[in-house]
């Protein structure tokens, strides 16, 4: 008998050490089907439900590593996929359902969990730490409701794809190791249209240090008044110190070794998670991330960005940016976001109850928008290559450059890129130094008449708008008092720039575009001049201004119509497409793929213009 046959693989001998199954409490019941968990932080899975033919079709190389694996030991493992995709048990594994709740659109949904993951272990290696490992869309779970636990290669791919994206950018997110398809087909309705479609069964291996979430101490809320639901374990406190205890003492052990007394420590734990909350959305907002499902069990204990369903990186510049096409009231706009954060941190506080002092969780809740402040403008300041000084001006500067990329329907990534490009002042000339050849750059990146026409037609329902209208003519007090209603004064704001537009024609609108940034770029160029203060070296101001500049304002970010394109090429059996652009968001801040000007004119001998103004279907992208 060949004895290399009996050589365990890489694979088979990854070193579990699953302390969440030991230090919680575990359903241990093998009763299939959907039920309530009570008394359980998880619940075991005794039956795994294998792919058919499961196929290895991309992995990242970095999440890889953190397992303490590489690409030479999964592609050469005959049984990978199939350890990948939760088809074959892997030695030391346990396979679980994590037990969570959730606020859901702003409402208390009850028992929730993981209704399509599967929690394998957690993975302790002595370079990296302990990591948990998980399968998303290996089967259904005690928690998967009315789903089937399967998840689909159009969501996998965007998962996969876009937590590596994020890792990239320097924002803490969940990992993905690997993408493993199959030849399992399962029915879908993607648009939500009634017309449902076979779709091939995906799963993606997920890596985080821990998976636990706000909506996991929600299992142990009461009824709630307007839901009538109540979580799973209501009124177990004994379980919900537990699970602190557990979080505190394992994520956050520097708060566990420096305060003796609990209510301290536990009200230390909270600024934290507040603190890491407000760092993560000004991280969001800076790069023109939406997260589109912002409930209270897609927010991470940890400060991590979680669950990638239908996000989205904004290309044209627009506060009320609303990714997920079932967002239907824009409770998870982009310019919402930091808001519904505080909100959901408010959950929190109360999910956590008498373990906290109430007025002192007040307190922390009112510390997070100064502190979301904080970091945004410092990450601003970056992006604009304020290196030196830090001015009370500069928020001014900032809100009027993004007014202004709303205005101009400028594409929020590559104008950002572009801003390195402006000349610095030189020799006090700051008024009238030429700044046309960036200029013409920015407008490339703006929008047409046309598409703000489209961009600032009215989002309310037709009869609503004439009702105000009638309003306005026939009760002016009346409409004053619905007027102030921010829903109603954003619609009436694009009532008047939309009139503004219908008034004027292209040739117009580009001088008015050239004209504003032109204005602004001055102010810019001032606010740097005032970087030097005439002792230090101007030659290393400057490299130092474009180097912090280009390392923070990416080149490339993963947009719905990169994303789309490679699912397309995917579905039609090519995953060449997937695997380069996963190759170009690992580097988001290189130039390594092509010098030329940012102008989408050239697509870089590449399938898609990575960096350029996306094309117009881009825009009719739907994502539920």
């Amino acid at each position: 008998m060949d004895s290399s046959l009996c050589v365990s693989s890489p694979l088979e001998r990854l070193p579990f050490n699953n302390s969440a199954l030991r230090k919680l409490p575990v359903d241990e019941s093998g009763d299939p089907g959907s039920r309530t968990v009570p008394a359980a932080c998880f619940s075991r899975i005794r039956t795994l439900q294998p792919l058919v033919r499961p196929s290895l079709v991309a992995l990242s190389r970095s999440a890889l590593a953190l397992i303490g694996l590489c690409e030479r030991d999964v592609k050469s493992d005959p049984l990978g996929p199939e350890y990948l995709s939760g088809s074959r048990l892997l030695a030391g594994s346990e396979p679980a359902a994590h037990c969570y709740c959730g606020h859901q659109f702003g409402m208390f949904a009850g028992q929730l969990g993981d209704g399509a993951v599967m929690y394998l272990g957690e993975v302790e290696t002595s370079t990296n730490g302990r990591w948990e490992i998980q399968v998303k869309g290996a089967g259904p779970t005690p928690y998967s409701r009315d789903g089937d636990g399967r998840k689909v290669l159009r969501s996998s791919i965007r998962e996969f794809l876009c937590s590596e994206a994020m890792a990239a950018l320097g924002i803490a997110s969940t990992r993905a190791a690997s993408l493993v398809t199959s030849d399992l087909h399962v029915s879908r309705d993607p648009l939500n249209s009634g017309r449902r479609l076979r779709e091939r069964c995906s799963v993606v291996l997920r890596i985080a240090p821990s998976f636990i979430r706000f909506g996991s101490f929600e299992i142990f809320l009461g009824r709630d008044e307007f839901s009538g639901l109540q979580g799973p374990s209501a009124g177990r406190q004994d379980i919900r110190a537990q699970l602190l205890d557990y979080v505190i003492e394992t994520f956050y052990p520097y708060i566990q070794q420096s305060h003796s007394h609990r209510r301290d420590r536990n009200m230390a734990f909270f600024r934290e998670v507040m603190v890491r909350t407000a760092k993560l959305v000004a991280q969001w907002q800076c790069v023109g991330f939406c997260h589109g499902v912002l409930n209270t069990d897609n927010m991470s204990i940890l400060g991590l960005t979680l669950d990638y369903g239908p996000f989205a990186f904004m290309d044209r510049f627009d506060p009320e940016f609303v990714c997920n096409a079932s967002d239907r009231r824009g409770r998870y706009s982009y310019e919402a976001q930091p808001s519904v954060c505080r909100w959901n941190l408010a959950r929190l506080a109360e999910a956590l109850g008498s373990e906290l002092d109430a007025s002192e969780a007040g307190a922390v809740l009112d510390e997070f928008m100064p502190t979301y402040q904080a970091f945004y403008l410092g990450i601003m300041r970056k992006k604009l290559g304020l290196v030196r000084k830090e001015k009370a001006e500069d928020g001014k500067l900032i809100s009027d450059l993004l007014r202004l990329m709303y205005n101009t329907g400028a594409d929020f990534t590559n104008t950002f890129r572009l801003l390195s490009r402006v000349p610095w002042p030189e020799g006090g000339d700051i008024e009238t130094a030429t700044v046309g050849p960036v200029v013409d750059l920015i407008l490339q990146q703006c929008a047409s008449i046309e598409e703000l026409k489209v961009a600032n037609k009215p989002t309310m329902e037709d009869r609503e708008l004439a009702m105000i209208l009638s309003l306005a003519q026939t009760n002016p007090v009346m409409f004053g008092m619905v007027a102030d209603r921010p829903e109603v004064s954003q619609q009436l704001e694009r009532m008047g720039r939309l009139k503004e537009l219908l008034e004027t024609n292209q040739d117009e609108l580009k001088r008015k575009q050239r004209d504003d940034w032109i204005c602004w770029i001055s102010r810019y160029r001032r606010r740097l001049a005032s970087e030097c203060d005439g002792t230090r070296d101007l030659s290393f101001i400057k490299k130092e201004r474009l180097g912090l500049m280009n390392s923070t304002n990416p080149r490339v970010i993963l947009r719905n119509y990169i994303a789309q394109n490679a699912i397309q090429a995917a579905e039609n059996g090519d995953f060449s497409e997937v695997n380069r652009v996963l190759e170009v968001l690992q580097k988001p801040y290189s130039d390594a793929f092509g010098p030329e000007p940012l102008d989408g004119s050239k697509a870089n001998e590449l399938t898609v213009a990575y960096d350029g103004k996306p094309p117009a279907w881009a825009q009719r992208i739907c994502v539920t």
